[in-house]
């Protein structure tokens, strides 16, 4: 757990550390004195323009990073509306990227192809690239080309080496390029900023064992690496300590927690050879029940959930921990066993149905949403049917729908694909309006119903109205005020509109 009393316990005039998080503490403090000469030199506060795509994964990354420029003294800012469009002067500009499909790419570089003229005008303007997107070798390599005014480009296994980094570039003007083909071991007690006091993310594991052949995440964000288990639950109650009563439990895989450890010593040939104890080994299934024991949490959700690792015992722990959401993740990506195959998902059709039927009978009232690929390579209408008929056999509250993205270097991007674009785009939209009329039928049961809704914001466009999540993961928009977020109500759902609801609050 960050505690800024550690920071401040480094001795910045000595040489820097070899351990970490002591080493970044140091860069960190190093940073912050620089910095502290910029704005005196400039005449103003610096700002910085954080930028994240894709999952909460990078989301929590995003957040370490951004607690670390503001220790060292930057503040959010430099991004101005305009009639004409938008200008961006801020002293230092961070994208961390996605590169899950090839538009997450595409955006990227048209953010660049803006920043050129920015930074033209704003000299001083710093622009920093990390994430997964950066540890693919020809997109480093193109940026080292076409970019050459990007300042620092970083992958995904060494985000924590930020304030490094900028100290490396501020102090010798040069661009830095530090990108890892593997991961060291996972850093503990680095600052993090949370979107919102009262919920979080916390990180339970790095990396994906799966390597399913359409998904690029093995290969940019590496193996699977778990936490240990008592510093996840340090973090978790001191996170409590300071006002967090709902947590996301966050893993490319959570299902498979607990099988390496991220830390040396992790195998007993490695603890023999450094003379310590191996971590205690503890599975997903055990981690949640440890978390649901937490006094003053009230709430966990986690994802993403692999069905292959989605073991009976887990199934009963969801039903049994009384603080484990009524809600699972649980992405099927296609319908089609053959296709499953292709994919490498180590599920069928009848399996994955299984375990859906194991869910509901544990918990009824559990909601399941999911990740659906439409037109992946080989598939055929036989294929496609075939997922509208565990979708129509599920009753998903919602799905994520996607039409393949071929990524380079995964084994599907070699598979010849059968369909043309408006055959896939027809198959996609027969899936939407499918998933649309029975998520419809579903909220339109609950109408009516009373639940508890932690309200998490004021409504972007009604300030009369707050918006609030049930335990099911639906948002409720209600008539309230600022002082009921981040509190929990009974609200009545009224109506139904699409994938949400409008309710009112239920005063005892």
């Amino acid at each position: 757990m960050w505690d800024e009393k550690l920071i401040e316990r480094i001795d910045s005039d000595g040489p820097a550390p070899e351990t970490e998080p002591e080493r970044q503490f140091y860069y960190m403090k190093k940073c912050k004195e620089l910095v502290s000469s910029l704005r005196e030199r400039e005449g103003r506060t610096l700002t910085y323009l954080a930028e994240t795509l894709g999952c909460q994964m990078n989301s929590k990354d995003s957040e370490k990073m951004v607690a670390i420029l503001e220790y060292i003294g930057y503040v959010p800012g430099g991004l101005h509306e305009k009639k004409d469009g938008k200008e961006i002067d801020a002293d230092f500009v961070l994208y961390n990227t996605c590169t899950v499909r090839e538009n997450a790419n595409q955006k990227i570089y048209g953010h660049l192809g803006f920043l050129k003229n920015q930074k033209e005008k704003h000299k001083s303007m710093r622009i920093a690239l990390c994430g997964c997107m950066m540890q693919e070798a020809d997109e480093v390599s193109r940026v080292k080309k076409s970019f050459p005014y990007v300042d620092i480009v970083f992958g995904t296994h060494n985000i924590y080496k930020l304030a490094e980094l900028l100290y490396r570039q501020i102090t010798t003007g040069k661009r830095v390029i530090d990108v890892w083909d593997e991961p060291e071991a996972i850093v503990e007690d680095l600052p993090g900023k949370r979107k919102y006091p009262f919920k979080t993310g916390v990180n339970i594991m790095y990396g994906c064992d799966n390597f399913c052949t359409y998904c690029i995440v093995p290969y940019v964000r590496g193996r699977e690496r778990s936490r240990v288990p008592s510093d996840i639950i340090s973090e978790i109650e001191g996170l409590v300590a300071d006002g967090v009563s709902e947590v996301m439990l966050l893993g490319q895989n959570v299902n498979s927690y607990g099988k390496r450890y991220g830390v040396k010593g992790s195998t007993a040939a490695d603890a023999k050879a450094l003379g310590i104890a191996v971590p205690e080994r503890v599975g997903f299934a055990d981690l949640l029940k440890r978390v649901n024991e937490i006094e003053g949490l009230k709430r966990i959700r986690f994802m993403t959930s692999h069905p292959k690792d989605l073991s009976d015992e887990l199934i009963d722990a969801m039903a049994t921990c009384d603080k484990v959401c009524d809600h699972l993740h649980l992405p099927l990506q296609s319908g089609s066993s053959r296709i499953l195959r292709k994919m490498n998902r180590s599920y069928d059709k009848e399996a994955y149905l299984l375990l859906v039927d194991k869910l509901r009978n544990r918990n009824p009232d559990i909601a399941l949403t999911t990740d659906i690929i439409v037109g992946f390579p080989g598939e055929t209408e036989e294929d496609f049917a075939e997922t509208l008929d565990v979708v129509r056999r599920v009753g998903y509250d919602s799905a994520y729908t996607f039409i393949y993205s071929r990524r380079t270097g995964t084994p599907a991007a070699a598979m010849e694909q059968n369909a043309d674009d408006e055959t896939i785009k027809e198959r996609f939209n027969r899936l939407l309006s499918e998933i649309h009329d029975i998520s419809d039928k579903i909220y339109q049961k609950r109408v009516g119903q009373i639940h508890e809704a932690l309200i998490e914001e004021v409504n972007e466009k009604d300030p009369g109205m707050v918006s609030g999540r049930l335990s099911n993961n639906v948002i409720v928009h209600l008539p309230g005020d600022a002082s009921l977020v981040g509190s929990y109500v009974d609200v009545k759902l009224v109506s139904s509109k699409g994938f949400y609801y409008l309710g009112e609050m239920v005063r005892a």
